[in-house]
C-alpha cells in the first residue's frame, strides 16, 4: 500500500468516476483502474463496486476512504513542515444536530485556521446519519445528545459502530418561540400549555425513531405537528404561526436576531449533549481545533448556568 494508491482512492470517490479522475490525476484509465484493483487485492477489500453506471463506493471501501484521507491529511502536513512543500488545500468535515453553538464552534475554527484554501463542510443532519457520517470517516466528530430515555439505544448502537460519546455539557430543556408569542412573558412553560400551540420537531428521513428524534420527549402527542428539515423553516414557522421547538436553550440570539427567544420547560428532562467520534482514530489538527472550540463554548456555558 503505497500513499501514492491512497491518493487515488480518494480522487476517484471525490469526482465520482474512474475517467474523470484519471484525468485529473493525468494518467490513463487502465492504469488506475489496475492501481485500485491491486489495492484491493492487497488488502483484500472492495472499495468500488462497478456497476453498468458506473462505480458506487461500498460501505467498507467507505470507512477506508476515511483513513485514507486521513493518512494524506498527515502527509501533506509533513511535506509542509519539513520538506517546505507548497500548502494544500485542507478538508475537514463534521456532522451535528442542529445546534447553533456547532455552528459558532466551526466559525471560531475557519477563523483560527485562517488557511489560504480550505474545504470545509458543516452537515447538519438527522441523528442517523451524524452517526453514519461519523462511522464511517466521512465527518470526524459528530455532535448528538443523550436523555434517559434515548441513551440505552444511542449507546448500542455507538457501540456497535464502534464509537464514543463525550459529554460537552448537560442542558435543561427549553422552548424557542417568537418573542410575541403570548408565552414569551413567562419564565417557564408547562408542557399542558403548550397544547395549542404548534410543535416543531427536525424530520429523520427514513429512520424515524422516536429514539432518533432530536428533540426530547419525542412519543408525547401533540394536537398540532410541524415536521422540518432545516433551521430556517423552523425560525419561519415560529414567527409566523406562534410554534415552539424543544432546544437547550443555547444561544437563541442566533436564530433570528433578538426575535427569537427561550423560555425554560418545567419537566423533570436533561439534555446531556456531546460528540462521538471513532474509537480507533486520532483526530487531525482542524478536528483538534474544533473540539477545544467546542469545549471553550462549554465552559461559557457551565459559567454562565451558575
Amino acid at each position: 500500500m503505497t500513499l501514492q494508491q491512497l491518493k487515488y482512492v480518494i480522487c476517484v470517490a471525490d469526482k465520482g468516476s474512474i475517467s474523470e479522475a484519471a484525468k485529473s490525476l493525468f494518467i490513463s484509465q487502465p492504469s488506475l483502474s489496475n492501481a485500485i484493483k491491486e489495492l484491493e487485492l492487497e488488502i483484500k477489500t472492495t472499495i468500488f463496486t462497478r456497476t453498468n453506471k458506473g462505480i458506487r463506493m461500498s460501505p467498507e471501501g467507505a470507512e477506508f476512504l476515511g483513513y485514507a484521507r486521513q493518512v494524506i491529511q498527515q502527509s501533506e502536513l509533513l511535506e509542509e513542515k519539513y520538506l517546505n512543500s507548497p500548502r494544500t488545500k485542507q478538508r475537514f468535515s463534521i456532522s451535528t444536530h442542529h445546534y447553533l453553538f456547532a455552528a459558532n464552534a466551526f466559525v471560531e475554527l475557519i477563523q483560527e485556521f485562517g488557511g489560504e484554501e480550505y474545504e470545509f463542510t458543516f452537515r447538519e443532519t438527522t441523528t442517523y446519519e451524524v452517526i453514519q457520517d461519523v462511522k464511517n470517516l466521512k465527518s470526524e466528530l459528530g455532535i448528538i445528545y443523550l436523555s434517559e430515555f434515548n441513551e440505552s439505544v444511542i449507546r448500542k448502537l455507538l457501540k456497535e459502530s464502534n464509537l464514543v460519546f463525550s459529554e460537552l455539557f448537560t442542558a435543561s430543556p427549553h422552548i424557542f418561540i417568537y418573542k410575541q408569542h403570548p408565552l414569551a412573558s413567562r419564565h417557564s412553560v408547562t408542557l399542558e400549555e403548550l397544547d395549542e400551540y404548534p410543535c416543531l420537531n427536525f424530520e429523520q428521513g427514513e429512520h424515524n425513531s422516536f429514539y432518533f428524534s432530536e428533540e426530547i420527549l419525542s412519543t408525547r402527542s401533540v394536537k398540532k405537528s410541524i415536521k422540518v428539515s432545516d433551521r430556517a423553516a423552523v425560525v419561519n414557522m415560529l414567527i409566523g404561526v406562534n410554534g415552539y421547538t424543544i432546544s437547550t436553550g443555547v444561544f437563541p440570539e442566533y436564530l433570528h436576531g433578538e426575535d427569537i427567544i427561550s423560555v425554560r420547560l418545567d419537566v423533570d428532562e436533561l439534555i446531556h449533549v456531546g460528540t462521538i467520534m471513532h474509537k480507533d482514530v486520532t483526530l487531525t489538527y482542524l478536528g483538534e481545533l474544533y473540539l477545544d472550540a467546542l469545549k471553550r463554548i462549554a465552559e461559557e456555558l457551565k459559567e454562565k448556568s451558575t
